[in-house]
């Protein structure tokens, strides 16, 4: 993909969803953190569910760290790896007391040294808590940046630099939003929704997936 198809792409889904937003529900940078831990391998959808209570019983750092990884087992065991993310998420809300009065870092470095958190982690907190310009890589936006040539990689970070280098930088920071929507609504794992597609004229996937008979041809846009 060349560099003015790569900034027609993500021109394009600006214009199709000028106002992302994360689907995690979070109240500060404490339980943006948490949200995102628990979120490996796991639906937003679930997570919100389980946060729901565990926030309303442990909304700070001092008070999961009361709560203790048997407390927060049982809000939390309708998630995938439930017994390992309820220990990481004792050991980070310590640590956090710890080394940073119970406030969460701002720096990548102090972020990845927490249990559980990633580089993705790292940089959705970044990007989200502190409005850094910092690309989250997940599996949907691994998917679109080698599906559609945007920025292809055999590594998350191979394709997290090539999204970086190509975006425009006053774009960056919402990239990783319109990106997401658009790979978990309609750039999907199994079969696209070309049809649905705002980008399609800027996208080089070959095996373009057409509009089942009856449906017509005219993207919604994603949730806002």
């Amino acid at each position: 993909m060349s560099a003015a198809q790569a900034e027609a792409f993500i021109r394009g889904l600006a214009v199709a969803n000028p106002t992302p937003r994360p689907e995690l529900e979070y109240r500060d940078p404490f339980t943006l953190l948490v949200a995102v831990v628990l979120s490996a391998q796991t639906t937003d959808i679930a997570v919100n569910k389980a946060t729901a209570t565990l926030f309303e019983a442990a909304p700070d750092a001092a008070s999961m760290v009361a709560l203790g990884a048997t407390g927060i087992a049982p809000h939390i065991r309708r998630i995938g790896l439930w017994q390992a993310k309820a220990k990481n998420v004792a050991t980070l809300a310590a640590m956090l007391l710890e080394r940073h009065g119970g406030e969460v870092p701002t720096t990548r470095e102090a972020l990845e040294a927490l249990p559980g958190v990633g580089r993705k982690t790292a940089n959705v907190v970044l990007n989200v808590a502190f409005e850094q310009d910092t690309m989250a890589v997940d599996t949907h936006i691994f998917r679109i940046g080698n599906r559609t040539g945007l920025a292809p990689g055999k590594t998350p970070r191979e394709v997290e630099d090539g999204l970086v280098r190509r975006c425009p930088p006053e774009l960056l920071r919402d990239a990783h939003h319109w990106l997401i929507l658009h790979g978990r609504y309609v750039c999907k794992a199994r079969t696209p929704d070309c049809w649905r597609c705002p980008v399609i004229g800027a996208c080089n996937y070959r095996d373009k997936v057409a509009a089942p008979a009856g449906m017509d041809e005219l993207p919604p846009a994603p949730p806002a």
